[in-house]
Order: structure tokens, then C-alpha cells, then sequence
């Protein structure tokens, strides 16, 4: 190889690699100005519905590439950036939640029909502006139990935390507040096998029974029954207790809460029995009357992740039949040795077996989706893995279709309209379980793994969820709702 060959491959990498230093520079100038206008103006910025808290300036330039590859739209981190600063400099921007994907993508587009950066935001976001809903009352939160969903929920609450917070986590209630059961309890919370470290402070404050997480003071409440604490002498107002014990499922149970002083309404972390409304966030939410309705299940992990994709089937094709197969992670339900268990196949080792176990999910769905009541039917095999699902959805379906119409169905559902929050699209062909671990939609679209029939007619779908964080994040959006603690969104 010549000299000059040589030249020009050396000159070709340095380019390239200073233009990787740059595009960081410019990510790092976006961290810094999502981090103020979360603390300083309440304004959550996304990136396609992908959060910008906490990530690093590598994993703002996968963003980038993610909507290269996904959304067919080619997004300047130059141009992310300079828009995110601007908006530090609008007054009286109202608490929100903003798509900076989305208004780069309109920026390059009608950037001529502007005078400059400033006169486009202000006319895109003129209904968040200078209005009285600048300000948001947070609400109070109790968390009933302190297990995986429990602990989890505490982390995304305490992580979005400052100016312009929605909820406020108070207290946490368990059985024993002894020193060693805070203790214990602290260190479940900082440290986790399946979702890795908590990025923050914990203090266990053992002489007031409390733990304080990032400055924020939670109490550590002890009660054997739902109805024998006065949160109000802990200072807890009308707030939303997250019942997360899966032991109070029927109406008459979980009321025992609102006997407690200080709190307003319950919430469920497991699907309902008898007439409490199952709700999945973003399809059936805005259905039920949170004035007069004090108790709401969110449903299951399950539930979340594949009636979001059903609704969307549903609307454009019909379902006339189908089957619904789980694979779900074991759960602390069944036993990690073979050992006695009142379900059948369930006390067999967790750790070796793959178990089949029955599941409620097609009743749930007919309480989401009535029209699709004994449509379906649906059993689970769990298996030994500790987190990550898959659910496998085998639809006869009333329109003829394609494997590319079904995909492009699924994908507009994930870009554009009531469920860009649940359902995320894949095109990823090496997509595994440890791979949607951290994912913040319930429902994770395997579009390369559709099938579809030769007659068009019969369709299996492929739905990954992480089933603790992918629900959480359900949680906390229903929680938020039922507490009318809503802000402007732009997406």
C-alpha cells in the first residue's frame, strides 16, 4: 500500500472520529438543557417517546440512529440540541412533556416559514404558554407493600422528582419497621439483580423510621391491616395509595383503605375482581370516571402488554377468534425448590422447569375490549428466567392482510396516536428476552418474527414485555391519571 493510500485512509478515520467527538459535544449540550428545563421549568423533553433523563451522550447518538432506522427520519443532534436550549429561554412554558424528536422533524421541514427558532416553538407550543396551568399540585403517594413492582415504582417516582412534580412518594407500608427490616428494605431498593443499581442516595434514617431518597423524606409505616393508619398525622393529604400486595383484590378490601385518614383513592398493581374497572393505560383510561370512582386496578403485567396490540388489530382488521400463549418469567409465586403449592404444576422448581399455568388474561381483555369477550383464550408456560415475556398471539382475523400490512398497522399504532406510549416497534432480527429489560412500554412489537397465512386470514403476532418495569411504567402513568395531575404533552 502507497504512501498516499495510507494518507487518505488515516485523514478518512480522523474525520470520522472527530465527527463522533463533535455529534458528543452536541449530545452532552442536550443533557444539559434536558436536566434544566426538568428542574427549572418542569419540562420533560423525549426523543420519540424515549426518555432523555439519565442517558448518557453515546445513548442520545443511538437515539439518533434509532430514528434513522425505525421513523425513515434523519434528525441533526445539532439541530435536537439547539431547539432544547431554546426553550430555556421561553417564559412561563407550562409543566409538560415534549417530543424533541418530533419538533426537530418539523423544524427541518418548515424551518422557511420562520424567522427564526424561537418564533417556531412559540407558535408549536403557544397553548403551553403563559396559561394558568403553569402550575401543577402535586399528589401524595403511599406505597401498600414494598415488593418488586412496589420498589420499582418507588424508583421511577423518587427519579423524576424536583420542580413540577406530579406525584410525591410520602410513605411506604409494610409489616415490620424494625432497624434491620429498613435496613434490608434500603438495600433491595439501591440494589437489584434484573435492573441493576439505583443511580441515587439512600439514607436510612432509622431513629424517624424513614428513608430518604434524593433529599425526599419517605416514611416507613408499619400495619397488618388496610384500614388502621392515619396518614394524615404523618402529614400524607388526599393521596393515591398503590396497593402492590396482590392480598386486597375485590372492592369491598381495597375500600378498607379510603377508612385510612389522608387517603382519597387506591390503586391496584393486579387485575380486579368482580366490577373495579381493569384499566390499561391508553386504551380504555379516558372511559372511566375518576371523579366519583375512588378504586382502580391497573390489571396485569400481561394484560398491558397485548391489549394495547389487540385494540390496534381489532380496529384496522377484526378479530374473529384467537389463541394468546405466554411465556412469562417465574414469579415469587412459585417455588424456587419443589415444594408444596396450592396450583397445580406451580410448586414444581421455577429454576429447572418450564411451568404450565393457567392465566386470567382472557377475561381481562373482554373488561379492556368487550367486544373481543369470548373471542379468545389464553394460557401461560413460565419459564426460568427472572424477567422478560413473550406473548404469542394467534389471530384469525375478519379482513384479508399481509405480512407488511400488518407490520405497517402495528408501526404507525407506535408512532402516531393514543398508544405511541405502549407500544414500541421492532425491527430488530436478533431481538432476545434480556434485550427488553428496561423497556418503557408494555408492549415491545417483534415485527420480523409476523406470520401470516397464504388465505391472509390468520395472523401470529410476537410481543415482548419486560412484565416488572414495562408495567410499572403503566402504573405511574394510570396513578397520574385517577390523580388529575395531567400536563401538556406534545408528541
Amino acid at each position: 500500500m502507497n504512501t498516499n493510500t495510507l494518507q487518505i485512509k488515516k485523514d478518512a478515520y480522523d474525520k470520522e472520529l472527530e465527527s463522533w467527538v463533535n455529534k458528543e459535544k452536541a449530545s452532552a449540550d442536550l443533557i444539559n438543557a434536558v436536566s434544566k428545563l426538568i428542574y427549572e421549568k418542569a419540562v420533560e423533553l423525549v426523543f420519540f417517546r424515549n426518555t432523555l433523563i439519565d442517558v448518557s451522550s453515546s445513548e442520545v447518538q443511538k437515539l439518533h440512529k434509532y430514528a434513522k432506522d425505525i421513523i425513515s427520519k434523519t434528525i441533526d443532534i445539532y439541530v435536537t440540541s439547539k431547539l432544547a436550549n431554546e426553550l430555556l429561554n421561553i417564559e412561563h412554558l407550562a409543566p409538560s412533556k415534549i417530543d424533541i424528536g418530533k419538533l426537530s422533524d418539523e423544524w427541518t421541514h418548515e424551518k422557511g416559514n420562520y424567522s427564526d427558532m424561537s418564533s417556531f416553538l412559540k407558535d408549536k407550543l403557544e397553548s403551553f404558554i403563559g396559561h394558568d396551568v403553569s402550575t401543577i399540585e402535586p399528589t401524595d403517594v403511599v406505597l401498600y407493600g414494598f415488593g418488586r413492582i412496589g420498589r420499582l415504582v418507588a424508583r421511577e417516582l423518587i427519579k423524576l422528582s424536583g420542580k413540577g412534580q406530579q406525584l410525591k412518594l410520602k410513605a411506604i407500608v409494610t409489616r415490620s419497621s424494625s432497624d434491620a427490616d429498613i435496613l434490608k428494605r434500603a438495600a433491595l431498593l439501591q440494589m437489584d439483580s434484573v435492573h441493576g443499581e439505583f443511580k441515587g442516595t439512600i439514607i436510612e434514617d432509622l431513629e424517624n423510621k424513614a428513608l430518604i431518597i434524593n433529599g425526599q423524606i419517605v416514611k416507613m409505616i408499619v400495619a397488618n391491616k388496610p384500614d388502621e393508619v392515619d396518614y394524615e398525622s404523618y402529614g400524607i393529604t388526599n393521596a393515591v395509595l398503590i396497593d402492590n400486595t396482590g392480598a386486597f383484590r375485590d372492592r369491598e378490601s381495597l375500600a378498607l383503605h379510603l377508612k385510612s385518614k389522608g387517603i382519597s383513592k387506591v390503586m391496584l398493581t393486579a387485575p380486579g375482581k368482580g366490577d373495579l374497572p381493569n384499566i390499561v393505560y391508553g386504551v380504555n383510561h379516558e372511559q372511566q370516571d375518576i371523579t366519583n370512582e375512588t378504586i382502580f386496578t391497573a390489571a396485569s403485567c400481561t394484560t398491558n402488554a397485548i391489549v394495547p396490540v389487540l385494540k390496534v388489530i381489532e380496529d384496522n382488521l377484526g378479530i374473529e377468534r384467537g389463541h394468546i400463549e405466554t411465556v412469562h418469567a417465574y414469579t415469587n409465586d412459585q417455588n424456587l425448590l419443589d415444594n408444596m403449592h396450592k396450583k397445580f404444576r406451580r410448586g414444581r422448581s421455577a429454576a429447572v422447569n418450564m411451568v404450565i399455568t393457567e392465566t386470567g388474561s382472557a377475561s381481562a381483555i373482554a373488561k379492556v375490549i368487550p367486544g373481543l369477550a369470548g373471542k379468545l383464550t389464553a394460557n401461560a408456560v413460565r419459564i426460568p428466567i427472572p424477567n422478560g415475556s413473550l406473548a404469542i398471539m394467534s389471530l384469525n382475523v375478519k379482513k384479508a392482510t399481509t405480512i407488511a400490512d400488518v407490520n405497517a398497522i402495528l408501526k404507525k399504532a407506535a408512532l402516531e396516536g393514543p398508544l405511541v406510549s405502549q407500544i414500541k416497534y421492532s425491527i430488530d432480527q436478533e431481538l432476545v428476552s434480556s434485550d427488553i429489560i428496561g423497556s418503557s412500554t408494555p408492549s415491545v412489537f417483534d415485527s420480523p418474527a409476523t406470520i401470516v397465512s397464504p388465505d391472509g386470514k390468520s395472523i401470529v403476532l410476537y410481543v415482548w414485555y419486560d412484565n416488572e418495569f414495562g408495567y410499572t411504567k403503566q402504573v405511574i402513568r394510570l396513578a397520574k391519571h385517577v390523580s388529575n395531575v395531567r400536563r401538556n404533552v406534545y408528541f
